[in-house]
């Protein structure tokens, strides 16, 4: 029985001067030696292509996907195998490969087959997205605004642009509460007000950092020893800071004092009142250049109020799949819980007020159970 070790290196003698007949067939004696063996399907598609055998090498490529079906540079020579024969399969293969990419760096031969992979996979997709819209041209024209977004998302999903995201609250997780990443203004009508107050609130945060005892604190304040380590880059960071005017249900007077109208609309909005968590108000700072890592929050009870008030142009915010510009004045609530992420890669800071308000979905009565929880878990729930 022929050894295939030595087979192949003598077909790797044979591929370096460029007889790739001979490394053909060398390769084909030892792949029926030992048929599973990755390295030399591998290596056996390769001078197959060579040959420009694009259907032998493809054959090969099979057989090396069955004993390894993720492997990265065997689903991209895959790809690249049925884009040469013209197979309408090509532009899926290029998704399925790239979706394999592995962190780090490429390595230099790999390169300029992914910038193809991508090239392709991307003009696949949108011929994709073009029929798939005009499928769908009936129902959306009909639909309203909300209607058109979801199905949008829906579209987007399935072409696999954007994927699933859910609530994922490191702490309390209450059942059947609607997922969304941001929630529909309408269901919040205090919001109008909140807008409206944009201009106060903004001069009453110039008053409360011009204070002589004002508390600007780090946002991220854990011990170092916590298993958290999403916030090792910002605990304790001036980067990302935080002037509270509520904190965990506390009000902070140092800062409260100088923004009275600013806490006398806080009165007038329907928060949470959880002893030892809730309400919370804050004017939240993000230095230049500073990126917020995604992480997702306590309790899926509660949503996140933002109202921006000072933001520099590229300034972004994440929430799952959906990324929006902050506008200054233009407030949106958002659940934290599901991943979420933010970035200032400007030259200034940026300034978005805080508050929390409750999930909408629940009612009086759950709302008073989750506070009686809540305050009997006491301290360790800081922060919802």
């Amino acid at each position: 029985m022929s050894n295939p070790a030595v087979l192949v290196a003598e077909a790797d003698r044979a591929s370096a001067a460029q007889n790739f007949t001979r490394a053909q067939a060398l390769l084909r004696e030892a792949a029926e030696v030992q048929p599973g063996d990755f390295a030399i399907l591998m290596r056996l598609a390769g001078v197959s292509r060579a040959l420009s055998q694009p259907r032998v090498a493809l054959d090969a490529v099979h057989r090396a996907l069955a004993v390894a079906p993720l492997d990265f540079a065997a689903l991209l020579m895959r790809a690249s195998l049925l884009e040469r024969i013209g197979d309408p399969s090509a532009g899926e293969a290029w998704s399925r490969a790239l979706a394999q990419r592995p962190d780090g760096p490429l390595p230099p031969q790999l390169e300029p087959v992914v910038a193809e992979g991508e090239q392709r996979c991307t003009a696949w997709l949108d011929a994709r997205e073009a029929r798939l819209k005009a499928a769908m041209t009936g129902p959306e024209q009909a639909a309203d605004i909300a209607e058109r977004k979801r199905i949008a998302r829906f579209r987007t999903n399935a072409l696999r642009r954007t994927r699933p995201f859910h609530s994922e609250p490191t702490h309390f997780h209450f059942p059947e509460l609607t997922e969304r990443e941001f929630h529909p203004s309408e269901l919040f009508p205090w919001l109008v007000e909140l807008e409206a107050a944009t201009d106060l609130i903004a001069a009453e945060f110039g008053t409360v950092m011009g204070a002589e005892r004002a508390e600007l604190v780090p946002y991220i304040q854990y011990p170092d020893h916590a298993p958290l380590r999403q916030w090792q880059a910002l605990n304790r960071n001036p980067d990302w800071t935080a002037i509270h005017l509520m904190q965990n249900g506390r009000r902070i007077d140092a800062n409260a004092r100088h923004c009275p109208q600013t806490m006398s609309l806080l009165d007038r909005i329907p928060q949470p009142r959880i002893a030892g968590c809730s309400p919370n108000a804050m004017f939240s700072l993000l230095a230049p250049g500073t990126r917020i890592p995604p992480h997702t929050g306590v309790a899926n009870t509660r949503l996140v109020c933002h109202l921006p008030l000072i933001v520099p142009e590229g300034c972004w915010f994440r929430v799952g799949a959906e990324t929006r510009a902050w506008q200054r004045g233009a407030a949106f609530l958002f659940d934290d819980t599901i991943e979420h992420e933010a970035m200032n890669p400007s030259d200034l800071l940026r300034v978005v007020f805080i508050i929390d308000a409750w999930h909408p979905d629940l009612s009086p009565t759950e709302q008073a159970a989750i506070k009686a929880m809540m305050e009997a878990e006491g301290a360790g729930v800081a922060g919802l």
